[in-house]
């Protein structure tokens, strides 16, 4: 009889399996682990949030809603996004939900790409990037981001990574694992090379409310770019609303449409209770967010003090929950640094390489995590990077 793996497609035997649940299969089997891992926030879903997904149950909403969403929703977003990020879409045609941004850029890459076409992205980056475009037959070409730029990625990086096969330019910014931001000027140099090379961007925004220090500027608001951006957001980050599985995608008629059939014919729409928790986050879930990012910004005070004090080099992060600091001076590669940390130390946090070759040298820790847990978790990363440095 044939191997099953005679069966696998090609294309989904070559994606590796992702770091951080590799790594996070090893955290689950050791007891007593403070976590630093998993990018998810600490914050039970606020009660009003809750509450409304309940009600919604009570009243026996357990039905199918419109593929695009409930109508709603998508007035909700549409109010929402323009009041935040100064770009208007249409309720009616122009705005997806879909079950967590995950999928949402899953859409985009599947109803965008023909086989070969190339995706450039900057690394270090979400696990998921390059392996949904390798998903989409799509090509990824990534772009590295550096510490001494603030993981900021350049318009003249992102050009000399275009060829005549480039079609979408990928941006995540605040950036999961770095919390890399970029400014206006920088994002009007890339809008300028996106218009040279006639590119579609995807713009995934997630992080934007847990932006620390200034104004978070999206990639859409440019001048021109709506007509030639996607724009994904969701629910998990903001409103610690992760397991709801709730995101939505905003964008020119024609894409939305196209992302709408794929969507159509898998998923079919988002859960009906998500969607009703979500309309409720949105017109009432400004206090909860602004309380979760003041946290949320002390802890990254406290968390990038603490690693510089360790001799681990460590960028100021304006936005995200994450810290990734250099560990090259211990002499560990990046998973025997995270190996050691949780087998000596019982801290948990993430190999830098699983967010791209680029990676490699740093690790991921996520400071959505309460704080005197933190401290704990630093005091012994003390005693763990004094003993490798002797070493």
């Amino acid at each position: 009889m044939s191997s099953h793996r005679n069966f696998v497609a090609d294309h989904v035997t070559g994606i590796p399996r992702s770091g951080i649940r590799d790594f996070f299969d090893i955290v689950q089997s050791t007891p007593g682990v403070i976590s630093l891992g998993v990018g998810e926030p600490d914050f039970v879903t606020p009660w009003n949030i809750r509450e409304a997904a309940i009600y919604a149950l009570e009243r026996g909403r357990t039905q199918y809603t419109s593929n695009l969403g409930l109508l709603k929703l998508r007035e909700s977003i549409s109010t929402y996004v323009a009041a935040k990020f100064a770009v208007r879409y249409d309720p009616k045609n122009q705005i997806l939900v879909t079950v967590g941004v995950s999928e949402a850029l899953d859409l985009a890459l599947r109803a965008v790409l023909n086989p070969g076409d190339e995706v450039v992205y900057h690394e270090p980056c979400y696990v998921s990037y390059s392996p949904s475009v390798v998903l989409a037959h799509g090509r990824p070409v990534p772009v590295v981001c550096r510490p001494e730029d603030g993981f900021a990625v350049t318009a003249r990086a992102i050009e000399a990574a275009v060829t005549p096969r480039t079609k979408v330019l990928m941006l995540n910014f605040p950036t999961n694992p770095t919390g890399g931001t970029m400014t206006r000027v920088q994002l009007e140099e890339i809008a300028a090379v996106v218009r040279r090379h006639d590119l579609l961007v995807l713009t995934d925004e997630i992080y934007s409310e847990l932006t620390f220090e200034g104004d978070h500027v999206s990639f859409a608001s440019l001048p021109g770019m709506a007509e030639r951006t996607i724009f994904l957001h969701g629910f998990s980050k903001a409103y610690a609303m992760t397991g709801f599985r709730i995101g939505y995608a905003c964008g020119p008629v024609p894409l939305i449409e196209a992302m709408m059939k794929v969507h159509q014919y898998s998923m079919l729409c988002a859960s009906i209770i998500a969607q009703e928790a979500a309309i409720e986050a949105l017109e009432n879930g400004a206090d909860s967010t602004a309380e979760m990012r003041e946290q949320y910004r002390l802890r990254r005070n406290y968390v990038v003090k603490s690693l510089n004090d360790l001799g681990l080099s460590c960028h100021l992060p304006r936005g995200s929950f994450y810290a990734f600091p250099s560990i090259r001076d211990t002499g560990l590669t990046s998973r025997d640094f995270a190996l050691g940390l949780l087998r000596e130390e019982k801290v948990a946090c993430v190999p830098g390489g699983a967010f791209g070759a680029c990676g490699e040298g740093f690790v991921r820790c996520c400071f959505a995590t309460a704080f005197d847990q933190l401290e704990i978790a630093m005091d012994r990363m003390a005693k763990f990077v004094g003993r490798a440095k002797r070493g």
